[in-house]
């Protein structure tokens, strides 16, 4: 048995599935002009390795508590239509191909499931690893259920994942493969039997060019 893991932001998609649903919701009248700007501050966080992954969630996720789950579901049934068209091609033929081969997929992202959940299904990916919101009569609270799908946790996520799938440990599959663009995903990328970097920022570059990892720059 084979595992394929995918992480989603600037891996398996060229931009944010955050920024990208945050303009999404400017448009629909959920959010302020305002709110881009603020999401940009985090992901300027994210890159200098200073980010708090509950304040950003919370300041992504909180504002949600005031609209209906309705409300919300049609939100997402026309954000997943937004970013239907926007997949690469290449990327859809490479999890095509795991998937042919009858490898289990799974994205693992630190973004929220809400969020990220359209994405999988655009991919066809049947297992999504992601961070979990708190949810009260079916909104999002702005709290974090459990670990964030961030850094070392992404690992301790996916192991406690395939526990309950179940399929073998992490460490038992035939082979195994991580596609990420960052250097925060070491901790998973080292744990799998083939780290792929993919368009990695320049710590992760380094690392893979340093252990010979395979590095995708166009897909």
């Amino acid at each position: 048995m084979r595992l394929a893991l995918f992480d989603l932001d600037h891996t398996l998609i060229p931009f944010d599935s955050g920024m990208a649903w945050t303009r999404h919701l400017v448009r629909e009248g959920a959010l302020d002009a305002g709110a881009p700007q603020r999401y940009l501050e985090f992901c300027h966080q994210y890159v200098a390795g200073t980010l708090d992954i509950h304040a950003m969630h919370r300041a992504s996720m909180a504002p949600l508590a005031a609209f209906a789950p309705a409300q919300l579901h049609a939100w997402r049934k026309g954000f997943a239509l937004d970013i239907a068209a926007q997949l690469p091609q290449g990327m859809r033929d490479l999890v095509a191909r795991h998937r042919e081969r009858g490898d289990l997929c799974a994205i693992v992202t630190a973004t929220s499931r809400l969020v990220a959940e359209p994405f999988a299904q655009a991919f066809g990916i049947e297992h999504l690893v992601a961070t979990e919101a708190v949810m009260r009569d079916g909104r999002p609270s702005g709290e974090i259920d459990g670990l964030p799908c961030y850094r070392e946790h992404k690992l301790t996520k996916v192991q406690r994942w395939l526990a309950g799938v179940p399929a073998p440990a992490l460490t038992a599959f035939e082979a195994s493969w991580f596609y990420s663009d960052s250097a925060s995903d070491l901790p998973l990328l080292q744990a799998v039997s083939h780290p792929v970097a993919v368009r990695p920022d320049a710590r992760l570059r380094e690392h893979a060019l340093a252990a010979g990892w395979s590095v995708l720059d166009t897909m």
